[in-house]
């Protein structure tokens, strides 16, 4: 009786396969704990002492959220720079093109391991949750909103920083260029950006590059006001910018 060729496994089982490969590997070097204690103890630092969260004399993490954007500026991009450029640096990239594994399946593993890994740093941060609780009586649902935008900041900037780390064989060059990118992202909501707006454009110009700043839409979130747009704009930079890794792989692939 002829049983026919083996099933291939769901997309589902392959991007996990991927995810699972990528995440343990990060806990396989120190690189992990070094990465971990850093991000803690800048958060708690500059929430601390440049945000005064004691000085305020509030129950609220509005002075540890105000700086998750330029945390996520220089530790998403150093988080994303190796997963590709690493593999094309190495060689390896050929290997996996060789595995039954679609470049979509590569493309989301890697990006959800990553993902994961930041959302595992933003978790440590938890302890000052339970502090200000503690200390006073929050509003826990802005806390929460809060911890939402934040992952879905961090996890915009890693779409970004690992579809430039597809592009260059150089971790040093994709992580400068991830910088940059994040930044200009963050820099479209800034008042000297629109103001040089205002001079000649019209109100719905304005609007419009307002729109395209990922910290207006975190601000938003972070105040705990829930708004389709806010979430919409993380969803589909993400979406993009995993469809053009995807692309350059393949581009690179053929060639």
């Amino acid at each position: 009786m002829n049983e026919g060729p083996p099933a291939t496994p769901s997309a589902l089982l392959r991007t996990a396969s991927v995810f699972r490969r990528e995440f343990f590997a990060y806990f396989s070097t120190p690189i992990a704990a070094v990465f971990l204690v850093m991000f803690v103890a800048m958060a708690a630092l500059l929430a601390f002492q440049a945000g005064g969260l004691y000085a305020r004399g509030q129950a609220d993490l509005r002075a540890f959220f105000q700086w998750q954007p330029w945390l996520g500026l220089f530790f998403m991009p150093a988080l994303g720079m190796r997963l590709w450029s690493d593999e094309r640096r190495s060689g390896s990239i050929e290997l996996l093109m060789t595995l039954p594994l679609t470049t979509r399946d590569m493309v989301l593993g890697k990006f959800l391991a990553a993902l994961a890994f930041a959302c595992v740093s933003l978790a440590l941060t938890t302890p000052l949750w339970i502090t200000v609780s503690w200390l006073g009586n929050p509003d826990h649902g802005v806390i929460f909103a809060g911890y939402l935008a934040s992952a879905l900041l961090f996890a915009t900037m890693l779409s970004v920083s690992t579809c430039i780390s597809a592009c260059t064989r150089n971790s040093v060059v994709a992580f400068v260029l991830g910088v940059a990118a994040c930044f200009v992202l963050l820099l479209t909501g800034f008042p000297v950006v629109l103001d040089f707006f205002s001079q000649w454009a019209p109100k719905t110009v304005i609007e419009a590059v307002a729109s395209m700043s990922a910290i207006v839409h975190f601000n938003a979130l972070t105040r705990g006001v829930f708004d389709a747009r806010d979430l919409l704009y993380p969803l589909s930079v993400i979406i993009a910018f995993l469809w053009i890794n995807a692309m350059v792989l393949d581009w690179r692939g053929s060639r």
